[in-house]
């Protein structure tokens, strides 16, 4: 099964989560592939997508997660000895977010909500120092990320295998053209 994780204020209406999505119907994989709209609590996001994936117990898991949800993927894949591809993902998000406590307002649904202190304290909890089986992440980082900086993904994920090209942006332009490589992975 594949999980698709959105980032920070974003929602299963992403262009990555769709596209990858469609990718999946059109191979008749839509069955295992489940994209969550995840709370804005990081530890009610994390508990849904176990839930959920207790509910179905799928025979396998590969989490693919983007920016804050390459975050909650890290966190996963320790917990649970899964697969990760991470897409431009935050590292240590308690301390990304700091500069973005307040009010905020989801990108797709026009939902709004404050983040918190507790919200970081909450990220803070499900923060992973370090991997501990590089063999089980696949990172795919641009170099033109406006909003994070890709070497911090590419030292955090060392060992792991890297796809880092030049350029692109936050949103990953071209994600599409990774698609089998996240399904042989």
């Amino acid at each position: 099964m594949i999980v698709y994780l959105h980032g920070f204020n974003s929602s299963p209406a992403s262009g990555k989560a769709r596209q990858l999505g469609e990718h999946m119907a059109r191979l008749g994989g839509q069955a295992d592939y489940y994209c969550p709209a995840l709370a804005n609590s990081p530890r009610a996001a994390i508990a849904q997508v176990e839930a959920e994936l207790a509910r179905r117990h799928p025979e396998s898991v590969t989490l693919v997660g983007s920016s804050l949800g390459g975050f909650y993927a890290t966190h996963l894949a320790e917990r649970h000895g899964w697969k990760a591809v991470l897409v431009n993902p935050a590292v240590h998000a308690h301390t990304l977010l700091r500069a973005a406590l307040g009010p905020q307002t989801n990108w797709h649904s026009g939902e709004t909500w404050e983040l918190t202190e507790a919200h970081l304290a909450e990220l803070a909890a499900l923060d992973v120092p370090a991997i501990s089986q590089p063999e089980r992440y696949l990172l795919l980082a641009q170099t033109g990320d406006e909003v994070l900086d890709y070497r911090d993904a590419v030292a955090y994920y060392t060992g792991a295998t890297q796809i880092i090209e030049d350029g692109g942006d936050h949103g990953f332009a071209g994600f599409e053209r990774h698609f089998q490589t996240i399904l042989d992975f």
